[in-house]
Protein backbone atom coordinates (compact mmCIF):
# COMPACT_ATOMS: atom_id res chain seq x y z
CA UNK A 1 0.00 0.00 0.00
CA UNK A 2 1.41 3.57 -0.81
CA UNK A 3 2.60 4.96 2.31
CA UNK A 4 0.64 8.68 1.38
CA UNK A 5 -2.73 7.05 1.67
CA UNK A 6 -4.41 6.54 4.63
CA UNK A 7 -4.13 2.79 6.36
CA UNK A 8 -6.20 1.36 9.41
CA UNK A 9 -2.94 0.38 11.09
CA UNK A 10 -2.49 3.72 11.45
CA UNK A 11 -4.79 4.26 14.09
CA UNK A 12 -3.27 1.57 16.40
CA UNK A 13 -1.48 3.48 18.80
CA UNK A 14 2.31 2.22 19.21
CA UNK A 15 4.00 2.08 22.18
CA UNK A 16 6.72 4.68 22.14
CA UNK A 17 10.05 2.88 23.57
CA UNK A 18 12.20 5.37 25.38
CA UNK A 19 15.78 5.07 25.42
CA UNK A 20 17.29 3.65 28.53
CA UNK A 21 19.23 6.57 30.37
CA UNK A 22 23.03 6.66 30.38
CA UNK A 23 25.04 6.17 33.78
CA UNK A 24 25.40 8.97 35.99
CA UNK A 25 28.60 10.06 35.39
CA UNK A 26 30.59 10.24 38.35
CA UNK A 27 34.33 11.79 38.34
CA UNK A 28 37.35 9.56 39.89
CA UNK A 29 38.74 12.21 41.96
CA UNK A 30 35.31 12.19 44.07
CA UNK A 31 37.01 10.97 47.12
CA UNK A 32 40.38 12.66 46.95
CA UNK A 33 38.26 15.72 46.82
CA UNK A 34 35.98 14.59 49.97
CA UNK A 35 39.44 13.64 51.48
CA UNK A 36 41.28 16.74 50.94
CA UNK A 37 37.86 18.84 51.73
CA UNK A 38 37.90 17.24 55.05
CA UNK A 39 41.41 17.68 55.93
CA UNK A 40 41.50 21.48 55.48
CA UNK A 41 38.49 22.34 57.21
CA UNK A 42 38.76 23.97 60.61
CA UNK A 43 35.58 23.98 62.69
CA UNK A 44 36.24 27.48 64.72
CA UNK A 45 37.64 29.77 61.58
CA UNK A 46 34.35 31.55 61.23
CA UNK A 47 31.87 30.97 64.39
CA UNK A 48 34.92 31.45 66.66
CA UNK A 49 36.02 29.06 69.56
CA UNK A 50 33.52 26.04 70.64
CA UNK A 51 33.70 26.85 73.83
CA UNK A 52 33.24 30.13 75.75
CA UNK A 53 34.32 30.87 79.04
CA UNK A 54 31.59 32.07 81.33
CA UNK A 55 32.14 35.66 82.72
CA UNK A 56 31.95 35.22 86.93
CA UNK A 57 28.86 37.53 88.37
CA UNK A 58 31.60 40.16 90.09
CA UNK A 59 32.74 41.26 86.09
CA UNK A 60 30.18 43.73 85.39
CA UNK A 61 30.23 47.31 83.76
CA UNK A 62 30.68 49.53 86.62
CA UNK A 63 30.17 53.53 86.97
CA UNK A 64 33.05 55.16 85.71
CA UNK A 65 35.28 52.38 84.91
CA UNK A 66 35.88 52.90 81.61
CA UNK A 67 37.36 56.02 82.03
CA UNK A 68 41.25 56.67 82.12
CA UNK A 69 42.78 56.54 85.36
CA UNK A 70 45.06 60.04 86.38
CA UNK A 71 48.18 59.74 88.51
CA UNK A 72 48.12 60.51 92.01
CA UNK A 73 48.58 64.54 93.48
CA UNK A 74 51.22 63.54 95.41
CA UNK A 75 53.58 62.19 92.80
CA UNK A 76 53.50 65.03 90.62
CA UNK A 77 55.16 67.16 92.92
CA UNK A 78 58.59 66.55 94.63
CA UNK A 79 58.55 66.35 97.96
CA UNK A 80 62.82 66.04 98.71
CA UNK A 81 65.05 69.64 97.98
CA UNK A 82 66.89 68.05 95.83
CA UNK A 83 64.28 66.94 92.98
CA UNK A 84 62.33 70.21 93.20
CA UNK A 85 62.62 72.77 90.27
CA UNK A 86 64.51 75.39 89.67
CA UNK A 87 62.87 78.79 90.99
CA UNK A 88 61.29 81.24 88.77
CA UNK A 89 64.01 84.66 88.05
CA UNK A 90 63.87 87.68 89.21
CA UNK A 91 63.18 90.67 87.61
CA UNK A 92 66.42 91.84 87.78
CA UNK A 93 68.37 88.70 86.87
CA UNK A 94 70.52 88.14 83.84
CA UNK A 95 70.20 84.49 82.95
CA UNK A 96 73.01 83.49 80.51
CA UNK A 97 70.76 82.25 77.25
CA UNK A 98 74.13 80.68 75.28
CA UNK A 99 76.74 81.61 73.78
CA UNK A 100 76.84 84.71 71.55
CA UNK A 101 77.87 84.59 68.11
CA UNK A 102 78.97 87.53 65.30
CA UNK A 103 76.65 84.82 62.54
CA UNK A 104 74.48 86.94 60.41
CA UNK A 105 71.53 83.56 59.91
CA UNK A 106 69.39 85.61 57.64
CA UNK A 107 72.09 85.48 54.92
CA UNK A 108 73.40 82.39 55.26
CA UNK A 109 69.87 80.73 55.04
CA UNK A 110 69.56 82.72 51.88
CA UNK A 111 72.62 81.68 50.70
CA UNK A 112 72.17 77.71 51.26
CA UNK A 113 68.52 78.33 50.01
CA UNK A 114 70.47 79.91 46.38
CA UNK A 115 72.79 76.98 46.14
CA UNK A 116 70.98 74.10 46.78
CA UNK A 117 69.57 71.82 44.06
CA UNK A 118 65.88 71.51 44.03
CA UNK A 119 64.58 68.10 45.58
CA UNK A 120 63.04 66.10 42.72
CA UNK A 121 59.49 64.76 43.05
CA UNK A 122 58.85 60.95 43.91
CA UNK A 123 57.52 59.81 40.18
CA UNK A 124 53.86 58.51 41.21
CA UNK A 125 51.03 56.87 39.09
CA UNK A 126 47.39 58.11 39.45
CA UNK A 127 44.78 54.79 38.79
CA UNK A 128 41.79 56.59 40.10
CA UNK A 129 39.64 59.57 39.21
CA UNK A 130 39.75 60.45 43.48
CA UNK A 131 43.61 60.35 43.15
CA UNK A 132 44.44 57.44 44.78
CA UNK A 133 48.11 56.78 43.67
CA UNK A 134 51.28 54.90 44.59
CA UNK A 135 55.00 54.76 43.70
CA UNK A 136 55.39 54.16 39.67
CA UNK A 137 58.68 52.15 40.45
CA UNK A 138 56.75 49.47 41.69
CA UNK A 139 54.17 49.29 39.64
CA UNK A 140 56.12 47.33 36.74
CA UNK A 141 55.18 50.52 34.27
CA UNK A 142 59.01 51.44 34.59
CA UNK A 143 60.84 49.48 31.79
CA UNK A 144 63.77 48.04 34.37
CA UNK A 145 65.01 45.92 31.94
CA UNK A 146 66.59 48.22 29.53
CA UNK A 147 69.42 48.95 32.27
CA UNK A 148 70.14 45.22 32.53
CA UNK A 149 74.02 44.90 31.15
CA UNK A 150 72.87 42.24 28.38
CA UNK A 151 70.00 44.47 27.30
CA UNK A 152 69.84 43.98 23.51
CA UNK A 153 71.97 41.15 23.32
CA UNK A 154 70.65 38.18 21.50
CA UNK A 155 70.15 34.92 24.04
CA UNK A 156 72.23 32.00 24.59
CA UNK A 157 69.33 29.43 23.57
CA UNK A 158 68.19 31.55 20.67
CA UNK A 159 72.07 31.25 19.42
CA UNK A 160 71.62 27.72 19.79
CA UNK A 161 68.41 27.34 17.75
CA UNK A 162 69.93 29.86 14.93
CA UNK A 163 72.51 27.45 14.87
CA UNK A 164 70.64 23.88 14.83
CA UNK A 165 68.35 25.89 12.23
CA UNK A 166 71.60 26.53 10.15
CA UNK A 167 73.30 23.45 10.01
CA UNK A 168 70.20 21.40 9.36
CA UNK A 169 69.50 23.60 6.21
CA UNK A 170 72.98 23.13 5.15
CA UNK A 171 72.56 19.49 5.44
CA UNK A 172 68.96 19.08 3.22
CA UNK A 173 70.69 21.63 0.68
CA UNK A 174 73.39 19.10 0.28
CA UNK A 175 71.40 16.07 0.49
CA UNK A 176 69.59 17.31 -2.29
CA UNK A 177 72.72 18.83 -4.77
CA UNK A 178 73.62 15.09 -3.92
CA UNK A 179 70.36 13.33 -5.36
CA UNK A 180 70.08 16.05 -8.27
CA UNK A 181 74.13 14.82 -9.10
CA UNK A 182 72.70 11.31 -9.01
CA UNK A 183 69.94 12.13 -10.66
CA UNK A 184 67.30 10.68 -8.68
CA UNK A 185 65.37 13.98 -8.18
CA UNK A 186 64.56 16.93 -10.09
CA UNK A 187 63.26 20.68 -9.84
CA UNK A 188 59.87 21.39 -11.15
CA UNK A 189 59.90 24.56 -13.39
CA UNK A 190 57.55 27.29 -13.22
CA UNK A 191 55.86 25.77 -16.31
CA UNK A 192 55.06 22.63 -14.47
CA UNK A 193 53.94 23.78 -11.51
CA UNK A 194 51.16 26.36 -12.96
CA UNK A 195 50.13 22.92 -15.22
CA UNK A 196 49.84 20.66 -12.21
CA UNK A 197 48.11 23.10 -9.97
CA UNK A 198 46.15 24.63 -13.33
CA UNK A 199 44.54 20.89 -13.68
CA UNK A 200 43.88 20.58 -10.10
CA UNK A 201 41.62 23.35 -10.28
CA UNK A 202 39.75 22.01 -13.41
CA UNK A 203 39.06 18.50 -11.68
CA UNK A 204 37.53 20.21 -8.67
CA UNK A 205 35.43 22.55 -10.87
CA UNK A 206 34.38 19.15 -12.50
CA UNK A 207 33.78 16.99 -9.16
CA UNK A 208 31.98 20.82 -7.98
CA UNK A 209 29.68 20.77 -11.02
CA UNK A 210 29.21 16.48 -10.30
CA UNK A 211 28.26 17.85 -6.88
CA UNK A 212 26.18 20.28 -7.25
CA UNK A 213 23.94 17.86 -9.59
CA UNK A 214 23.03 15.63 -6.55
CA UNK A 215 19.91 15.44 -5.38
CA UNK A 216 19.16 17.20 -2.12
CA UNK A 217 17.47 15.15 0.01
CA UNK A 218 19.48 12.04 0.48
CA UNK A 219 17.04 9.07 1.60
CA UNK A 220 19.44 6.38 0.73
CA UNK A 221 22.48 5.07 1.39
CA UNK A 222 23.90 4.78 -2.16
CA UNK A 223 22.99 8.52 -2.56
CA UNK A 224 24.29 9.47 1.34
CA UNK A 225 27.94 7.46 0.09
CA UNK A 226 27.83 9.32 -2.92
CA UNK A 227 28.02 12.28 -1.85
CA UNK A 228 30.48 11.71 0.90
CA UNK A 229 32.92 10.85 -1.42
CA UNK A 230 32.43 13.53 -3.57
CA UNK A 231 32.94 16.19 -0.32
CA UNK A 232 36.19 14.39 0.50
CA UNK A 233 37.73 13.94 -2.82
CA UNK A 234 36.96 17.70 -2.79
CA UNK A 235 38.85 18.54 0.14
CA UNK A 236 41.39 16.69 -0.58
CA UNK A 237 42.01 18.79 -3.89
CA UNK A 238 41.72 21.98 -1.95
CA UNK A 239 44.87 20.82 0.11
CA UNK A 240 46.65 19.28 -2.90
CA UNK A 241 46.50 23.03 -4.57
CA UNK A 242 46.94 24.86 -0.87
CA UNK A 243 50.32 22.46 -0.55
CA UNK A 244 51.45 23.34 -4.16
CA UNK A 245 50.58 26.79 -3.89
CA UNK A 246 52.14 27.47 -0.83
CA UNK A 247 55.92 26.31 -2.00
CA UNK A 248 57.42 27.93 -5.36
CA UNK A 249 60.45 24.78 -4.94
CA UNK A 250 58.94 21.48 -5.74
CA UNK A 251 61.44 18.41 -5.93
CA UNK A 252 59.94 14.92 -7.34
CA UNK A 253 61.66 11.44 -7.26
CA UNK A 254 62.77 10.49 -10.99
Amino acid sequence: MDGGMESIYNLIPMKIEKPPKPPRYESKFRTTVKDETKQNRSPNKTMGPAKVDVPTPGEFLKKRSGEPQLPDRKDLFFDDKVGRKPPVPRKDDKPLMGIRTNKNFINTNAVENIMSVPKKPVPKYVDTRWGDNGLLEHSGLVPKYTKKNDYGTVPEYLKKRNEETRRAQEEYDHYIRERMRQGAMKQLTDEERDGIIGGLKKNWEELHHQYQGLSVVTDTAPKKNRKERMEAEMKQLERDIELIERHKIIYIAN
